[in-house]
């Protein structure tokens, strides 16, 4: 099975490690990666921003890359959620509405698509510990994606998942939300790092880089005895 890397910005930038992780786990679970080296961001900041026509260039720069891919799969929930927005956001443009609508039928989440498409719930990974998991709002909120992480973590040997509480709460982060607030999103971030602690977690897990960065470099800043780690890592630990 041909699948086609989305890696995203902050993957590409700041968390090379999640993108190899990523590429890892694709390849042991029977996957052909193929990585198009022409893709850029897709849009997200821009857009939600409200730089629309300049978001609309980058949608259509992503369409035409990712175009003869039979599955596009990203580690993030967030990018693959604004992928699913690009037929909605280009309705009125007959002809890219059609082919929006053709990457959006193809495009998952990393545990979406090892779970519904491959599927496949234990992967073999191990990792010892005890975790919990961060539930990032686009990831179940927007795209719908809610039990296939938890699926995939709950085969991991030697892992002892924990609950999150208030799981449902925002990190804070929400892209341009954090620099736009900082006030508020720095209480938001606050109480997520206290639910990780009340959890009894020494390990938080996530599925978005965003989040990761936002919520790790809290735990960072405060000290906290805390490991941080993508989904992608602890599916690619052996």
């Amino acid at each position: 099975m041909k699948v086609s890397l989305f890696v995203t910005c902050l993957i590409d930038i700041f968390q090379t490690d999640v993108g190899m992780d990523t590429v890892e786990l694709l390849e042991r679970l029977g996957c052909e990666v193929e990585f198009p080296e022409k893709q850029t961001c897709c849009g997200q900041p821009a857009y939600n921003s409200g730089y629309v026509d300049k978001a609309k260039d980058s949608m259509k720069h992503m369409i035409r890359v990712f175009e003869q891919a039979d599955y596009v799969v990203t580690p993030s929930g967030s990018c693959a959620t604004m992928l699913k927005e690009y037929p909605h956001i280009l309705k009125d443009e007959t002809e890219w509405e059609a082919r929006a609508q053709a990457l959006a039928n193809k495009t998952y989440e990393l545990t979406q698509f090892i779970v519904e498409v491959l599927g496949t719930e234990d992967v073999g990974a191990k990792l010892k510990g005890t975790a919990t998991y961060h539930t990032s709002c686009h990831m179940t909120r927007l795209l719908g994606v809610k039990e296939a992480p938890l699926k995939l973590l709950s085969h991991v040997e030697g892992l002892e998942m924990k609950p999150l509480p208030h799981n449902y709460n925002c990190c804070g982060f929400g892209g341009t939300f954090s620099v736009k607030m900082t006030p508020i999103s720095e209480q938001m971030v606050d109480e997520k790092v206290q639910s990780v602690e009340e959890a009894g977690a020494d390990i938080l897990i996530g599925a978005d880089c965003g989040c990761l960065m936002n919520i790790g470099g809290r735990i960072d800043r405060k000290g906290k005895p805390i490991k941080v780690m993508h989904i992608a890592s602890v599916l690619n630990s052996r």
